[in-house]
């Protein structure tokens, strides 16, 4: 009776195990960026909501060097997620520059949030990028994804830096330089709304200078990663109208063999949950459906599902 007891003790635990292990556990691994950066604490906080809110996925957040190796090490499937630079995804993706030969098996899972270039002047007379011609600008740090930007819009515009007395400042530099009116305009490339503008606006009143509607179709139709955008009006102090200009999106990449499920549920959580991360970085309110589809390379086809679920499927990038 004993052993017949302790038999049927054994079955009923046997069945309670096997019976809560329906579905196993999908691991993802998730490149970031380093402290200090926008991706590193943004990264963490999805990673965390994804794990939370959806049941048999656990997510977890890698500290890396951001855009470049986190499309190598999400190709090379040592990680399955990773953020990275619309550009930078771009060349990935077709092995180009960097990537020359070794496309990675990567694609878009959904854009973060957009970094507009901000053109900016104190001097009422600047009201194009063609009236730069014998100004005074900065344009960023050399090989900046800022100053590859401004290079590409004062070229689209017919000018050259010979035309102008370029200053390769860092942002804090430049924000100093402009307050003292020893530059007449500056180039800054991030999300908005950006520290460096809100510095400058509190101590003096400047102009957010449109880019050109030409410009922004041509560098549009030549490189598949800048995308048109709009710092919206009252993102800072004096800026009354919504003001055209050029960006860059921000990624989450995905390697290819990630299966259709798994990404789409990764996309829906995030942005039906997008709010819970609003506290962790400012970026994080640009959580949205309309600028997730706005990716550089192609999305995966499970947040591709998402996005034409929402009403976006004309936007969505094959």
């Amino acid at each position: 009776m004993r052993k017949s007891l302790a038999f049927f003790l054994t079955m009923c635990l046997m069945l309670l195990v096997f019976s809560g292990s329906g579905s196993a556990t999908t691991f993802l691994n998730f490149g970031t960026g380093s402290p200090g950066g926008t991706y590193y604490p943004l990264g963490g906080a999805m990673a965390d909501l994804w794990t939370k809110l959806i049941d048999d996925i656990d997510v977890t957040a890698e500290s890396t060097a951001a855009s470049v190796e986190n499309c190598r090490l999400t190709g090379s499937n040592e990680v399955q997620l990773g953020m990275a630079m619309g550009d930078v995804a771009f060349k990935a993706y077709h092995g180009l520059v960097q990537f020359e030969g070794d496309k990675q098996p990567i694609l878009a899972l959904f854009s973060m949030y957009p970094a507009p270039q901000h053109f900016i002047s104190i001097d009422p007379d600047i009201k194009s990028v063609r009236d730069l011609k014998g100004k005074k600008v900065s344009v960023d740090a050399p090989g900046s994804g800022c100053e590859t930007l401004a290079r590409l819009i004062i070229e689209a515009a017919g000018l050259s830096y010979d035309d102008m007395q370029v200053s390769y400042y860092s942002q804090p530099e430049a924000a100093q330089a402009i307050k003292d009116k020893n530059i007449d305009a500056l180039f800054y490339n991030f999300s908005y709304p950006g520290a460096a503008v809100q510095e400058i606006t509190a101590v003096r009143d400047v102009f957010f200078v449109p880019i050109d509607e030409d410009i922004i179709e041509k560098l549009t139709a030549e490189y598949g990663y800048y995308i048109a955008g709009v710092i919206p009006a009252g993102t800072y102090k004096g800026q009354d109208v919504d003001v055209p200009t050029i960006q860059v999106g921000n990624d989450v990449v995905i390697n290819v063999n990630v299966d259709e499920e798994t990404a789409y549920l990764l996309t829906k959580t995030l942005f039906e949950n997008a709010e819970e991360l609003y506290n962790v970085h400012p970026s994080a309110k640009l959580l949205k459906p309309e600028n997730g589809v706005k990716t550089a390379i192609p999305l995966h086809p499970g947040s591709a599902k998402y996005f034409e679920e929402v009403g976006l499927g004309e936007f969505v990038r094959k």
